[in-house]
């Protein structure tokens, strides 16, 4: 497998540490999803199509396959289960744009930005109902029903978000329910999912899928942290996106407790790039950054201590480098 564009040398590491099926199968993956994408007509295809063509670390695919250990004899219901799990994320990116008003998607104009909220919505559904779909062909309920509760999850951490718009004083306790929901339930299902598609009735489904959720929840934190400290370059997008959109993240709760005067800061003056740079220098000059980074990293750390016993060396090894290179994309 050639790693994404901007992928990280430790995800490139992974595919091969975890086995020789892994770069098959995550090829077998990449050319489902242009299939899937491709055949929906003229008015989506041509966008559904850019969105998966533009990349992304295929972390959650990777994910899938990584939990279910072994290859299967018969791996088509695990590649299935690892599209849909893509096909979702997708889904989300293309949609959280329309909310965002977002003209960029890792560097590149969005679907919302190019052919508007229309078509960016009816993207965003198509590829939803594709990954059901999909996923449906495994002839599993509780496959469904897991990314069935990842997607509800998702739609609920969005809303929480939504509500928390312009909210200085948004707690630590809600920000990180919302990192759950937001992030690390669709890291929960892709871990779950590998270990239900892998054919072994033994396979440990909830230890997977707690180790997911952590790595989710670290993999927000971190990025959260980034949107901070840029560099625009690395991001796609301006420092401070997130302020200028009105979410208060982990970096900025921190903060706020170095730095009383954030605390009294009325968030929809953060109105330019220009504005939110400056608050981004504040950030980063109160030293909560460094705090934020800790935290992710402990979170990492716990995630690593959770992996059930009993796997196989080579499964925990490769899940571990998962986990290192959730931090290693921010250090």
């Amino acid at each position: 497998m050639t790693a994404p564009s901007g992928a990280e040398p430790a995800i490139t590491e992974v595919v091969h540490v975890g086995g020789d099926h892994i770069p098959e199968l995550l090829r077998d993956v990449e050319r489902r999803l242009v299939a899937l994408s491709a055949d929906a007509g003229p008015e989506l295809s041509p966008h559904a199509s850019a969105t998966i063509a533009a990349g992304g670390k295929r972390l959650r695919p990777l994910l899938v396959l990584l939990a279910a250990g072994v290859r299967p004899e018969d791996p088509a219901a695990l590649v299935r289960a690892a599209a849909a799990v893509e096909l979702v994320h997708s889904a989300t990116l293309v949609h959280d744009d329309v909310l965002d008003d977002a003209p960029l998607r890792r560097g590149i104009p969005t679907v919302y930005a190019s052919a508007g909220r229309a078509a960016a919505v009816g993207t965003g559904d198509l590829l939803f109902a594709r990954a059901f779909s999909e996923l449906t062909a495994n002839g599993s309920g509780e496959q469904v029903r897991v990314l069935s509760r990842a997607s509800s999850a998702l739609a609920e951490g969005e809303l929480l978000q939504r509500a928390d718009a312009w909210n200085v004083a948004t707690t630590l306790d809600r920000y990180l329910l919302r990192c759950a929901l937001k992030t690390g339930r669709l890291f929960d299902a892709a871990c779950r999912l590998g270990a239900l598609a892998s054919g072994d009735e033994d396979a440990p489904v909830d230890a997977l899928g707690a180790f997911g959720e952590q790595i989710g929840v670290a993999f927000q934190l971190l990025d959260d942290v980034l949107d901070v400290s840029g560099p625009a370059e690395r991001t796609g997008k301006h420092r401070g996106t997130d302020l200028l959109d009105g979410t208060v993240t982990l970096p900025f709760i921190l903060a706020r407790e170095r730095d009383p005067g954030l605390g009294e800061l009325d968030p929809r003056t953060i109105d330019t790039p220009a504005a939110a740079e400056a608050i981004c220098d504040r950030i980063q000059a109160s030293g909560a950054l460094d705090e934020a980074r800790s935290r992710a990293l402990d979170v990492v750390a716990g995630a690593k201590n959770a992996l059930p016993e009993g796997l196989p060396d080579q499964q925990h090894r490769a899940l571990d480098l998962v986990a290192d290179s959730v931090v290693a994309r921010y250090t």
